[in-house]
Order: C-alpha cells, then sequence, then structure tokens
C-alpha cells in the first residue's frame, strides 16, 4: 500500500494532467467504470426492465416443396419464346 507521501506525488501529477477544473469530471468518471467493473464481475445486472427478445421454441426445421421444377420450367421457357415471337 503507498504512503501518504506516494499518495500526494499522484495526486500532483494528476491535477498537473488533467487541471482542477476537469478533475471531479474524471474522478466521477472513474467511479462509474469501477462500479459497472463490479456489476460486472459480480453478475447482477440492471437492465430488468428490458424485455428478453429470445425465442422459446427452437427454430422450426426447414420442409421441402414438393413440386416439378422441371415442367414448370419448360412452361415458362415456352411462355417466353411465344413472347418473344409475337414482339
Amino acid at each position: 500500500m503507498p504512503g501518504p507521501f506516494e499518495l500526494i506525488i499522484i495526486l500532483a501529477i494528476v491535477v498537473i494532467l488533467f487541471g482542477v477544473g476537469k478533475l471531479p469530471k474524471v474522478l466521477g468518471q472513474m467511479g462509474k467504470g469501477v462500479k459497472a467493473f463490479k456489476e460486472g464481475v459480480s453478475g447482477t445486472d440492471g437492465d430488468d426492465g428490458f424485455l428478453d427478445a429470445t425465442p422459446d421454441d427452437p427454430p422450426s426445421t426447414m420442409k421441402a416443396i414438393d413440386a416439378d421444377v422441371v415442367s414448370e420450367t419448360e412452361a415458362i421457357k415456352e411462355t417466353a419464346s411465344d413472347e418473344e415471337e409475337s414482339a
């Protein structure tokens, strides 16, 4: 643990770096950061008011479509060729 002389030197360096005016803002942000870190480590979460949108049911498996793709493709080609001839 640092002694009182070391704490005075650290405080003087902080005042020189940030200035007297910004010191309360910097220390306040450090306090919020330490609080958030402690909450994260302990596992407590302050977001109890938010809605959990995770679905309860697992996603259903995809089902194959029973269709005759070959005959439908031929019908489309015939329609396209008829349109080209009439144009």
